[in-house]
């Protein structure tokens, strides 16, 4: 727990995201964290849509937002938009104007056009706070002039908003990207001018490209909606963005949304950049997958192949050795896997006899035959084990290529497939019985 929490306070954090666009994996990052902030401290939770740009707000990206979030397995305590609270944002702006902590200023825009914005009267001087990730932060806020407020009365710009909407919501701690520093300083002179108290901030690394470039739409960021048509699980996903930047001082990688509650800190998250590793969210993607029941497996990744769901079952473990999302997972079975489902394969007789130096057509058929007498001996659904234990001793004797190489082929029909062992512990014994008639069929 953070010993610099005021005693009995109740931690209250929020994710304000803007709908005026999809989000990415960075915007995400940070709702993980604050999320993970406030479960473990027992707090709240909210969801903010701030969505007072009603030009560019759209209700499909509010949506997205919030099915990601869904996705993604965070709940919110509550859920709020910004444009609800208007009445609110007027009156304190006048009672700024009123206190003279601001003021309507006569601009002139475009075309010598006149308008009408609010500033604030910027008092100068230093402000300074702790950031709970780097420590004290000190700016001279002379620099900044009179800044905008408010478009009108009835248009506060983000500055001002916020300040309302996070002191109106009891907001203890912010956490948002370190782009956001320099909106800080601003906003602290905000919040004392409206007799508010002053939040803790943690301001987050931000997330980099491949290239160590600002994540960003043009630089490899993708909303959520991409990983998971991907087949990426949403317990992977959230793994992997609690491990953008933060670490449990170990080198532990797989943590549930639970265990990631217990463990997270915001003192433990770096101040440097973190780099998007796609490479490593398919790792993580795939021990999760791993972790699934068979029924989960193809439930959940929507799988399908055209023949029955039992042989579908069978493929499920031989698909977790070999593939990171589901996508993968399906694919594999449309493709490379795809003989696996097939009622009648093509056999080649050349491929067949690749392994014979000689095109010995009756050393592979005696093969082919002796391997088929063993075969007769299972059961309708043979384990692995049993098909591995009771052909591999005749392949050791006569010879692996010559032996398995015909048989694999038989069996699949492809140049590239899995073992044997693995297919007619899939496809069972009559069919493989009935491949095997097959090739012998063309020697």
């Amino acid at each position: 727990m953070n010993s610099d929490l005021p005693h009995k306070e109740v931690v209250h954090t929020r994710f304000a995201p803007s709908p005026t666009g999809f989000l990415h994996s960075g915007n995400y990052r940070t709702a993980v964290f604050s999320f993970l902030f406030a479960k473990q401290h027992e707090g709240l939770f909210s969801l903010r849509i701030e969505d007072t740009d009603t030009q560019r707000s759209k209700k499909e990206y509010e949506d997205a937002i919030i099915d990601s979030l869904t996705w993604l397995g965070l709940t919110w305590d509550t859920h709020t938009r910004q444009s609800e609270n208007r009445q609110r944002h007027r009156e304190l702006l006048k009672k700024l104007i009123a206190s003279n902590h601001a003021y309507i200023s006569q601009e002139t825009g475009a075309g010598d056009e006149r308008k009408e914005v609010i500033r604030f009267r910027n008092p100068g001087g230093i402000v300074s706070f702790i950031d709970i990730i780097r420590g004290e932060v000190s700016v001279d806020v002379s620099d900044l002039g009179d800044f905008v407020i408010a478009k009108s009365i009835d248009e506060p710009i983000f500055h001002f908003a916020v300040v309302v909407d996070d002191a109106d919501a009891n907001i203890t701690h912010i956490i948002r990207g370190e782009d956001h520093i320099s909106n800080t300083p601003r906003q602290i002179l905000i919040q004392r001018a409206l007799g508010f108290s002053t939040p803790q901030y943690a301001h987050l690394p931000l997330i980099l490209a491949p290239d160590h470039s600002k994540l960003s739409k043009r630089k490899g960021a993708r909303p959520l909606t991409v990983y998971r048509d991907m087949g990426i699980l949403p317990e992977a996903l959230l793994n992997y963005l609690a491990l953008l930047g933060w670490n449990r001082g170990d080198d532990r990688e797989f943590f549930s949304r639970e265990e990631l509650i217990k463990a997270f800190s915001l003192e433990r998250v770096q101040k440097s950049g973190a780099q998007f590793d796609e490479t490593k969210l398919l790792s993580i993607n795939r021990h999760w997958m791993r972790q699934l029941s068979v029924d989960e497996y193809i439930s959940r990744g929507a799988l399908n192949a055209p023949r029955e769901s039992e042989r579908l079952h069978r493929v499920v473990p031989l698909l977790k050795e070999r593939v990171h999302t589901f996508e993968q997972a399906q694919e594999l079975l449309n493709g490379e896997f795809s003989f696996l489902f097939e009622k009648i394969i093509t056999i080649d007789r050349d491929i067949l006899l690749k392994k014979e130096p000689l095109g010995n057509t009756e050393t592979t058929r005696t093969h082919l035959v002796e391997i088929k007498k063993k075969i007769e001996t299972f059961s309708e659904t043979p384990t692995f084990e049993k098909v591995h234990d009771t052909l591999m001793p005749y392949a050791d004797e006569k010879g692996r290529a010559q032996v398995l190489w015909p048989l694999r082929y038989a069996l699949s029909g492809a140049i590239h497939s899995p073992d044997p062992f693995i297919i007619i512990s899939i496809i069972g014994k009559k069919e493989s019985l009935q491949r095997i008639d097959s090739a012998l069929a063309v020697l």
